[in-house]
């Protein structure tokens, strides 16, 4: 990381002097008007902006809470330990990311003075511009729309470990920079960065989920999704099942509990999702489209397509075509 902005970083906030001189606890009127411990956006963000930045409050046990707002923990230096949803134990490392959605439970062990982590505090509304960004959904995306959402069924946090992926070290220390020095007029510059973020995300997905003890639903719940997402056309509940070395009904109970949907259901998004870029990107007829999905009965694919967009296929690609090329 970039030494000016580490130092920058590094400085004992007011707080922290507070705690060295023998506060050992949060002060959590700082983060909170209400008797339950849910940190509040109104009390870390300026009015009108939808992003900003704190290091994170070192020396102390940071107790139980909750955001009223997605959070971004980016580690820039030493490590820091953060109890999760009161089950899972995860470690930051340098250049290690972590995302917690509005339903996540947070806890945070003493960080000493070299263990230098940043809060991004993100309203949801700020990733709209981002998601746009991916060109059709895909394992990631879906990560990110969870945990932006506040249904508990979903996936809560991601942890992924960026640390040999200059490209997004680049980009966060891009959004650090702008978010310090307090420009005006950047929050467009920082959307977009975000968005370039979660496409470096995307591509290197495989390789940056970490494993770590509580990871293993985390990392198998990918693993199904990303199997969904490339064998979408021939796929079945008992070959990802074979290949993960799990029975079935384990399976469809994890995908029911982090997802809300079954194996099925999942399978059926995907090829209908496919089928929608094949409708805008290419000339294939709606015929061949169906078949490279994997649907072989033209009444049900008609049939399931109107029910999820509300047009037919012909009709969906004349409103949303791009300029079509043959395959």
């Amino acid at each position: 990381m970039n030494q000016k902005l580490l130092e920058n970083l590094r400085k004992i906030t007011e707080e922290e002097s507070a705690i060295l001189r023998g506060n050992s606890n949060v002060q959590k009127e700082l983060y909170t008007s209400k008797k339950e411990f849910v940190v509040d956006n109104a009390k870390l963000l300026e009015k009108g902006r939808l992003i900003d930045i704190r290091p994170h409050t070192r020396f102390v046990h940071f107790p139980r809470h909750r955001h009223n707002y997605v959070e971004m923990v980016y580690m820039c230096s030493g490590t820091t330990t953060h109890l999760i949803n009161d089950m899972d134990r995860v470690v930051l490392r340098p250049g290690d990311l972590l995302f917690l959605s509005q339903t996540t439970v947070h806890e945070i062990l003493p960080a000493k003075k070299e263990d230098i982590a940043v809060n991004f505090i993100i309203l949801p509304e700020f990733f709209d511009r981002a998601l746009t960004m991916f060109e059709r959904d895909n394992v990631l995306r879906s990560f990110l729309i969870s945990i932006l959402s506040q249904d508990t069924s979903q996936i809560s946090y991601l942890h992924l470990a960026t640390k040999d992926i200059l490209p997004i070290q680049n980009l966060i220390e891009n959004m650090l920079w702008t978010l310090i020095d307090k420009k005006p007029d950047t929050n467009t510059i920082n959307q977009v960065t975000m968005g370039l973020v979660f496409m470096n995300l995307s591509v290197f997905a495989e390789s940056i989920i970490p494993k770590y003890p509580g990871s293993y639903e985390q990392d198998m719940i990918f693993r199904i999704l990303k199997y969904i997402e490339t064998h979408y056309k021939t796929g079945t509940l008992t070959d990802i099942s074979a290949m993960i070395k799990l029975p079935d009904y384990q399976v469809s109970r994890m995908l029911k509990k982090y997802t809300g949907h079954s194996f099925k259901e999942l399978l059926q998004q995907q090829r209908l999702q496919q089928s929608v870029y094949l409708l805008s990107q290419t000339n294939l007829s709606v015929e061949a489209i169906m078949n490279a999905v994997g649907y072989h009965n033209s009444s049900f694919f008609y049939r399931i397509f109107h029910d999820k967009y509300g047009c037919s296929p012909a009709e969906h690609r004349k409103n949303n075509s791009s300029r079509p090329t043959s395959l």
